[in-house]
């Protein structure tokens, strides 16, 4: 069964013949408030599809093997989709890691998650969790994830620092966060990555790698889950 959690409720259905429960409480509480951090000196991209690129052009890059290959992702993990969206990411990790490990895919938009509930059930999945999160917290469980990735959608997030620090607390030890990005400025729907290294680190996460993706699809930089993140009003707001 695939456990679709929303925080609105709706009514229970079958969809290709897989049960889709949607529940009324949330996958987990709400974290720190964004009030709590400082604000985002630079712009905050719209949010105007559900997906980035064409799924073909991914395909043919290998995009989810070159994510699992930084991440060093397998079999039997529990893995954080942040941002998914349609599910494209979230589809093919879940084949990735296997019926004894887990995919939460995380977004803020009810409509998206519903239609990738949908391609879940279709395929059978029994391995995916769909999870309704907030602009500042993707209301994740406590140390549930040993990766996440945030694709092509870190230049839509509303509150950064309440995110990541909020996000903080639903890694594991030594879990590993993975951002794919254009380097290029926010509003036009991208990070320069010395942007993105100094919001993460302002947040107590600690720079692994950097290297551009193969096939035009950016740049991948992978972070360490912050061993104590700093409390909200000592972190300071970068400049864009």
């Amino acid at each position: 069964m695939i456990l679709l959690r929303l925080v609105a409720p709706l009514a229970l259905t079958l969809v290709a013949g897989a049960m889709v429960y949607a529940a009324q409480e949330p996958l987990a509480g709400r974290g720190a408030p964004a009030a709590s951090f400082p604000a985002v000196t630079r712009p905050v991209a719209p949010i105007i599809s559900p997906t980035w690129g064409d799924s073909a052009g991914r395909d043919a890059a290998h995009e989810v093997s070159q994510i699992a290959a930084r991440l060093k992702l397998h079999a039997g993990m529990t893995v954080g989709d942040l941002g998914a969206g349609n599910g494209y990411d979230s589809l093919r990790l879940a084949g990735l890691v296997g019926p004894s490990g887990h995919v939460i895919a995380e977004d803020v938009d009810p409509t998206a998650l519903q239609a990738l509930s949908a391609q879940a059930s279709q395929r059978r999945l029994t391995n995916v969790t769909i999870a309704l999160g907030e602009a500042q917290d993707p209301r994740l469980p406590p140390r549930s994830l040993d990766a996440a990735i945030l694709v092509h959608m870190y230049h839509e997030i509303a509150h950064p620092y309440a995110f990541l620090y909020n996000l903080a607390g639903a890694l594991r030890p030594d879990a590993r966060v993975g951002v794919e990005e254009l380097d290029r400025p926010t509003e036009a729907h991208g990070t320069p990555p010395a942007l993105l290294r100094c919001e993460f680190e302002a947040v107590g996460y600690r720079p692994e790698s950097f290297a551009p993706l193969k096939g035009g699809l950016g740049y991948f930089a992978v972070f360490a889950a912050p061993r104590s993140p700093p409390a909200p009003q000592r972190i300071r707001a970068c400049r864009a």
